[in-house]
């Protein structure tokens, strides 16, 4: 009889949801979807100084920064759902237009592939017409 090796991550696991637990209740149940209705977007001026050129005046805006984001996130598979969309609201809150957007995610369709690419273009535009909705 042999003894089936055990997966390490079980135990990382393990570890961060007994971290999770300490911290509160709130924390074992928390989602990224969570992170959604926390804060659902960040003034600009937030944005730009912790993500953009405040800081680092020769660097990236927040605008740019939220693009490459939302392009990495794409290409991973456009998996994290509430992700994409938080990064598309912040992303038109940092000044970038829905060309831009658009554009960006076409882009990634080239290194993540179409399935991946159609996915974040529906989220992005599931956040641009709710958008526009309460502007009509």
């Amino acid at each position: 009889m042999t003894d089936t090796p055990k997966n390490p991550f079980d135990d990382l696991m393990k570890m961060g949801q007994d971290w999770a637990k300490t911290m509160g209740p709130i924390m074992e149940s928390f989602t990224p979807a969570a992170i959604e209705k926390m804060w659902p977007v960040m003034p600009k001026d937030v944005m730009e100084a912790f993500w953009g050129k405040t800081w680092n005046p020769e660097g990236l805006s927040a605008k740019n920064k939220l693009l490459l984001t939302l392009q990495g996130l794409t290409i991973l598979g456009a998996q994290a759902e509430a992700q994409i969309r938080l990064t598309v609201r912040h992303a038109q809150e940092a000044g970038a237009t829905e060309q831009e957007i658009t554009e960006t995610i076409s882009l990634a369709g080239m290194f993540g592939g179409v399935p991946a690419m159609t996915k974040a273009m529906n989220l992005a535009r599931e956040v641009m017409t709710s958008g526009q909705e309460g502007q009509a």
